[in-house]
């Protein structure tokens, strides 16, 4: 494949990509990235792209956020005029967002045009949640699957995919967290006295899912039983506060409930990374930090009643809180004691290198 192209549109896609994209660079392989702005804000979006070195996209669509149907169809409308224009051989996509479906569903309909998802065959078996439906019609219709492990390319077998189609590669999250451990040791005592605090003192809470944050009982239950937890060890708790959360405890006027959090806005890769590094115990929704505390020997919970990440419990340092806030304690206690022997489930670190090669392989 002579000319690839990158769409992406969110924080965890530019994570994620970022490794594969380096490799390009690095082996001038001729790229172009399209970035859709699916959510924007100055933290959560184009610092990236400062903070890893990655050149600025070459389009930017200015999405930016609203319903999903209409969100997915100007995405393909501006996708579709790109790709006819640059005439790339091949599309990466990663993950199971707006973008990714758009994106899925222009490129696979241009008859010269590859699509290669990335972190494919993840599945919640939760039909409710938007990003399953995007990830199940992404794999179908995509042409490579890379998938980050075994448990994938069993899902997608069953599925009744090719297995001409699946590749296992591990997870290019794995290179983008120990690229930028390497890095980022050299500032983490700087980070953690900006936040008062020192390793191992803290909790690090994130939230941002609907189901937690969207009814006003159900997110005051968990910032209360974190809350419990923090006086119980004396841990403090920091807290990244997602936009959509934000907005969700003022109008429920639960801010009463955060006043002794240490509420900092979202941040970007390289400081989460050292937070993460240095908490005592990791409190989240978020898929993506269920990898990234997995690579780092973290402990977990997770505030969710399913994961398409089964691996991080495997390992057996996270436990599903499910939907039955008020064991969190209880929960957090089991985990707190629990002795893990740990190993990495995502492979090597070398996922990019393994994806590209493969792509050079087929040309």
């Amino acid at each position: 494949m002579s000319k690839h192209c990158f769409i992406l549109g969110t924080r965890p896609e530019i994570i994620k990509l970022f490794p594969v994209i380096k490799y390009c660079i690095d082996n001038n392989i001729e790229y172009f990235i399209i970035h859709t702005n699916q959510h924007y804000s100055e933290n959560m979006d184009a610092v990236f792209f400062r903070e890893l070195s990655l050149p600025y996209p070459k389009y930017n669509l200015g999405i930016n956020g609203g319903n999903h149907w209409i969100m997915t169809g100007k995405m393909m409308g501006s996708i579709e005029k790109i790709l006819l224009s640059e005439i790339p051989d091949i599309v990466y996509i990663q993950w199971d967002t707006n973008t990714v479906l758009a994106g899925a569903l222009v490129a696979s309909k241009i008859p010269w045009i590859k699509v290669a998802h990335i972190e494919a065959g993840l599945r919640s078996y939760d039909r409710s949640m938007p990003e399953e439906i995007n990830r199940i019609v992404t794999d179908h219709i995509s042409d490579i699957l890379f998938v980050p492990t075994e448990k994938q390319r069993t899902i997608l077998l069953s599925e009744w995919i090719s297995h001409d189609k699946i590749i296992v590669t591990g997870n290019t999250i794995v290179d983008a967290v120990l690229y930028i451990s390497r890095i980022a040791k050299k500032d983490t005592g700087k980070i953690l006295e900006k936040y008062w605090v020192k390793a191992d003192e803290y909790i690090l809470l994130t939230s941002h899912r609907p189901s937690n944050v969207d009814q006003k009982e159900t997110l005051k239950d968990i910032l209360l039983w974190v809350e419990n937890i923090a006086k119980n060890i004396q841990k403090r708790i920091i807290f990244p506060v997602h936009p959509r959360t934000k907005k969700n405890i003022i109008s429920f006027w639960l801010e009463k409930l955060i006043s002794n959090f240490i509420v900092i806005e979202p941040v970007w890769f390289y400081e989460n990374i050292i937070l993460e590094s240095n908490a005592s115990m990791i409190i989240t929704d978020s898929g993506g930090i269920q990898e990234e505390w997995c690579v780092l020997q973290k402990k977990t919970l997770i505030l969710r009643d399913n994961t398409e990440r089964p691996e991080t419990l495997d390992v057996g340092g996270a436990i599903l809180v499910w939907n039955n806030i008020t064991r969190i304690i209880e929960w957090f206690n089991t985990l707190k004691d629990r002795d893990v022997s740990w190993y990495n489930p995502f492979w090597d670190g070398k996922s990019a290198e393994h994806i590209i090669s493969f792509v050079q392989w087929i040309k």
